[in-house]
């Protein structure tokens, strides 16, 4: 199986998905004379031309409300942001709008498109662009949100999205998109609400997503070393949830900590661990933990950025809590 860089995924599921439909199209600022912030959309305005590679005005609210009325004509636009904490300008577009459209017009229109992106801490770059912004989208009935953590997922994932006729908020984790994975040539696509066991393990159960799987890995190996077997599950789409793999996992370990890189406070997290509260109380045999970034803006200087994300050696302490091992 080829191994492929995470850009170069979300690139292959939005050409094979434009080859497939000729409804879909890109839009979004510097996506294609200057190939995407990120390089994502390279080559795609030389395949597919300026009619449906489209660059656009710094104008968050304007292009995305323009993409809105697109997806009701019949049309299926992917909308960049050049970053989701640029997000926060058209929310009044994607909460009071895309996500009400089918509801307020009686199935009449629906609003078929992606608002996709950079998400999470990139390294350095302060409070301003440093945040992970998905409980924002994840609270709104209407909206799917999906945030995938490998090469592998993110192209099968994005083609759903696509395909989709209810908006989607697709959020990637700006630091993933140089990390390679295998990809298969041949056509997939993963389900909206299809969640994944990175790890099995029979001791504890780590939920996560984005990059914070990869932390998880990492401490379920560590773990590996102490002799605890610590099974790692990726729900990849947060609204609609996978209960029952979650659920399912959680009443085989009856152990459960949870890692987000968002903020612990009325988070994607804190409505996941409720639920699994909810569920699987008769299961459990230990609280359940929450590792999140500290509640504070991000700062500027690495080695206080460092000190708020989560980290192998703050999941690893939290899962010993759970197994009550000193």
């Amino acid at each position: 199986m080829p191994e492929i860089l995470f850009r170069e995924a979300l690139n292959q599921a939005m050409v094979e998905e434009m080859e497939r439909d000729p409804d879909v199209f890109l839009m979004g600022e510097e996506v294609a004379e200057y190939n995407g912030a990120y390089k994502v959309s390279k080559g795609m305005l030389e395949k597919f031309g300026p009619k449906r590679v489209v660059d656009t005005p710094i104008v968050e609210a304007g292009f995305t409300g323009l993409g809105i009325g697109a997806a009701m004509m019949g049309l299926r636009p992917i909308v960049e942001m050049m970053t989701f904490n640029f997000a926060i300008l058209v929310l009044d577009q994607m909460i009071n709008h895309a996500a009400k459209m089918y509801y307020m017009t009686n199935g009449q229109y629906s609003c078929p498109m992606v608002l996709r992106g950079a998400g999470g801490a990139p390294g350095w770059l302060g409070a301003q662009h440093s945040q992970s912004l998905e409980a924002q989208y994840a609270h709104i009935p209407g909206l799917k949100v999906m945030m995938p953590s490998t090469p592998h997922d993110a192209k099968g994932m994005l083609k759903a999205a696509i395909r989709d006729d209810d908006p989607v908020v697709f959020i990637e984790s700006e630091l993933m998109y140089g990390w390679k994975g295998e990809v298969p040539s041949e056509e997939y696509v993963i389900p909206i609400g299809e969640g994944d066991i990175k790890r099995q393990g029979t001791d504890l159960t780590l939920i996560s997503w984005s990059r914070m799987i990869h932390t998880c890995l990492e401490a379920a190996d560590a773990l590996a070393e102490q002799g605890y077997n610590v099974e790692v599950v990726d729900p990849r789409t947060l609204r609609p949830l996978d209960e029952e793999l979650l659920f399912a996992s959680v009443r085989k370990t009856n152990r459960v900590v949870l890692v987000e890189e968002g903020w612990p406070f009325a988070s994607v997290g804190s409505g996941i661990i409720n639920r699994v509260q909810r569920e699987c109380f008769d299961w459990l045999d230990a609280p359940i933990e929450h590792v999140a970034s500290l509640d504070t803006p991000m700062p500027y200087a690495p080695n206080l950025e460092k000190q708020v994300l989560p980290d192998v050696e703050r999941v690893v302490a939290a899962c010993k809590r759970a197994m009550y091992v000193d």
